[in-house]
């Protein structure tokens, strides 16, 4: 081999050597913490769409799947437990697990949902108990969460007409954070201001005029 074609001592050594930036798709620095997304507030999830890297992303994905599968896992141990049947599914949307169980009763969804949102915290505890950061998961039983969304839509839209017509605000009556997002959106979508008020389990929304 000639001269010419000799690579020159230390090219590749350097080449290879060349140290990763923070922030880069190589940096640990650049995945997202699970517990990141306990930032939104009931209303604000804006955030989710902001540009970031490819690999950071399937990071997060990656981590909201096995947030659903340690819930699923547990909500599986209750069903046998309570000699229950119900097909378990799970997918990741807008930044959260979601784990439904698809059945015919609503003997686990209890009065206004209320044994749903039980279930749905111990669900998230064993999630947490597993990775050591609190879950956003959310869990439906029966379709319960899709039925309720509909509800509180057509509520949001009487209220919505009835601000427009009087000028006054409104006030519904005490709602969980996941049907108070829900209203809030929609008066957003109308125009319109909303706020909460109150406390838990009473914390309600008041649907207001423009100013």
């Amino acid at each position: 081999m000639s001269d010419e074609q000799t690579m020159p001592e230390g090219v590749e050594e350097e080449t290879l050597g060349v140290p990763v930036e923070a922030g880069s798709p190589e940096s640990p620095e650049s995945v997202d913490s699970p517990e990141d997304a306990d930032e939104a507030d009931e209303g604000d999830e804006g955030d989710e769409g902001e540009a970031s890297a490819a690999p950071t992303r399937s990071k997060r994905e990656e981590a909201l799947t096995n947030e659903g599968e340690i819930a699923a896992d547990y909500i599986e141990g209750l069903l046998d437990i309570a000699d229950l049947d119900g097909d378990i599914d799970t997918y990741n949307e807008g930044g959260r697990a979601h784990v439904s169980i698809i059945t015919d009763s609503e003997v686990l969804v209890g009065k206004n949902g209320e044994v749903l949102e039980a279930l749905q915290e111990l669900a998230r505890l064993a999630v947490m108990t597993e990775t050591g950061h609190r879950s956003r998961l959310m869990l439906d039983i029966a379709g319960h969460r899709e039925k309720r969304r509909v509800e509180l839509q057509d509520l949001a839209a009487d209220a919505i007409g009835e601000v427009k017509e009087t000028g006054e605000p409104v006030r519904l009556a005490p709602m969980n954070p996941f049907e108070r997002k829900i209203v809030h959106d929609a008066i957003a979508a109308a125009g319109l201001v909303s706020e909460s008020e109150g406390e838990e389990p009473n914390r309600r929304v008041v649907v207001m005029p423009k100013a």
